[in-house]
């Protein structure tokens, strides 16, 4: 008898002991359930704000894309109307120009004076030269002036003791410039002193008595 009842003790000790273990642990277990549930609240709300901020990026992407596109597209029309509708301002002022041709051609067949033809002409050139100064055409100033590579060609040099070596002293075709752009250079004759050309010409009969010595020699 004294037996079994130590034996009922000790189960009764384990299962009490068991039950406090068991009470020890439930709570823990509930604990890391809650920290497990709010981890995944916390990851599907990242989840959601990520894919909120993706798709705030894009939509920002798809706007400046587009705002690009009619950017170029605008960029693309002017240019084709600047090429296109460019020389409207200079047409429209030659406009003048014809105006003035046609009404010194009708004084021609009313007179046919040839004073009164070249004064319809000095006329009409005179405007021609305005509306073209008015669009940046610029007349290169030659006659008189230090020859300037840049804007003379020299065509000749001429012999001038009345002014100083490298002056421009006739002009065969007038130069002009686009605003500061060369479009074609003043075709000059650029003078030279006396003394070079004399050095010149003695050069040159020296050459040809060489030439008659060499050929002198040779039919020898």
């Amino acid at each position: 008898m004294e037996k079994d009842r130590d034996n009922k003790i000790d189960i009764n000790v384990v299962s009490s002991s068991d039950s406090s273990e068991a009470a020890e642990e439930g709570p823990v277990q509930e604990m890391d359930n809650e920290s497990e549930i709010s981890g995944a609240e916390k990851g599907e709300a990242g989840t959601r704000e990520y894919e909120a901020r993706i798709k705030e990026l894009n939509d920002k992407y798809v706007r400046l894309y587009a705002e690009f596109e009619n950017y170029r597209k605008r960029l693309v029309r002017e240019k084709e109307d600047i090429a296109k509708y460019g020389s409207e301002p200079l047409l429209f002022d030659l406009l003048t120009v014809i105006d003035t041709l046609e009404l010194a051609l009708g004084h021609a067949d009313d007179n046919d004076s040839p004073g009164t033809l070249k004064q319809g002409i000095e006329m009409t050139l005179k405007e021609f030269n305005r509306v073209l100064g008015k669009h940046g055409l610029r007349r290169i100033e030659a006659l008189g002036k230090p020859f300037d590579p840049a804007f003379h060609e020299a065509m000749s040099q001429v012999v001038r003791e009345d002014v100083d070596e490298g002056i421009v002293v006739e002009e065969f075709r007038k130069g002009y410039k686009f605003y500061d752009k060369l479009l074609r250079p003043s075709l000059v004759a650029v003078s030279m002193p006396l003394q070079d050309s004399a050095a010149g010409d003695r050069d040159s009969g020296k050459n040809d008595n060489d030439n008659d010595i060499k050929e002198e020699k040779e039919n020898g």
